[in-house]
């Protein structure tokens, strides 16, 4: 028993390799604020809801309040979500993998019940906030899979922290690297999806007067046009991911994973190829992307096409993101 278990991707090919006082401390603290504001259930109650015995918990990490939700037996597997959404995104594939591993879903530091300082939204930073988790949960080593902003932490944790890397799963999103650079401003006639929140994200303080109290127009802008079956994400789930980026600390914490993409090129630029064993899983628009890149950044990685999905995979396909992860982990 650990610690942990005694305290309870310019163009088409770009389009999605990257994906988007007293009340903060509140929100910071209990992550449910917002949630009960919108009527959607708080942490605690996702958490219970989901079969495999999973709790909420908390867990101070790197000058950051982070919250997680664990459940499950075995070899611990983190699970790091992305924007704009929460640890819930694994909802339908949590209780089916805790009954091989230990699965401890995260909010990223800026995301939902975590804390959502004015800095420190580099990758590289974000990795070390998951370092320090699994480390002070008792863990020498860990299983990391990420989507979406969670996949660029997920491969920063690998090149940082290699010797804490037991295998490294990165859905639908790449590391930030030099490509970015060159995605146009107006998306080419034809292009399915012109990836606009790259640059919105970008703009400091205005998002936050847009957006507070509105998010929920712009998570169903993002289901409805990045998912093949849009239905695959409900009313209930959207209205708690609103919740969770509804207030001004949420949205300016989500665009600051952006605004550091700048230093996470040059972060990048230092790291050789990923030593552990890697699953790649991509959505039918960035299979060939996948396949084309990410050999040259690992040693050893499998690249598999989650046939019938848009960019939400573990939502969309969850029996496919289940079967590979498990083929993989073992």
């Amino acid at each position: 028993m650990t610690t942990e278990d005694s305290r309870s991707f310019l163009n088409r090919r770009s389009m999605l390799t990257l994906g988007a006082g007293a009340a903060a401390a509140m929100v910071a603290s209990t992550g449910t604020a917002a949630a009960a504001h919108h009527g959607a259930p708080g942490d605690a109650e996702l958490a219970r809801s989901l079969p495999g015995g999973f709790r909420s918990a908390y867990a101070q990490v790197n000058g950051v309040r982070l919250h997680y939700v664990a459940g499950g037996r075995g070899e611990p597997l983190i699970l790091l979500p992305g924007w704009p959404e929460t640890w819930w995104q694994f909802r339908k594939i949590m209780p089916e993998l805790a009954k091989r591993y230990r699965v401890i879903a995260v909010d990223l530091r800026g995301m939902g019940g975590s804390g959502k300082p004015r800095d420190g939204y580099d990758k590289k930073t974000m990795a070390r906030d998951i370092f320090e988790l699994v480390r002070g949960l008792g863990y020498q080593r860990a299983h990391i899979a990420g989507h979406d902003v969670g996949a660029m932490v997920a491969f920063s944790f690998a090149a940082n922290h290699p010797e804490a890397t037991k295998t490294v799963t990165v859905m639908d999103v790449a590391h930030p690297d030099e490509g970015l650079y060159q995605i146009p401003m107006l998306a080419p006639p034809g292009q399915p999806v012109h990836v606009w929140w790259f640059a919105f994200n970008q703009v400091a303080s205005l998002p936050e007067q847009l957006l507070a109290g509105r998010s929920r127009h712009l998570v169903d802008w993002m289901f409805d046009h990045l998912l093949a079956d849009p239905a695959s994400i409900g009313d209930r789930d959207r209205a708690i991911y609103a919740a969770a980026y509804d207030r001004p600390d949420a949205i300016r914490a989500g665009n600051g994973w952006y605004q550091a993409f700048g230093q996470d090129i040059e972060d990048q630029k230092a790291y050789g190829k990923i030593a552990a064993p890697m699953l790649a899983l991509a959505s039918e628009m960035n299979y060939d992307y996948f396949a084309a890149v990410l050999p040259s950044k690992a040693v050893n990685v499998q690249v598999k096409k989650v046939s019938g999905s848009g960019h939400f995979v573990a939502e969309e396909q969850p029996r496919t993101v289940i079967g590979e992860l498990q083929a993989f982990l073992g």
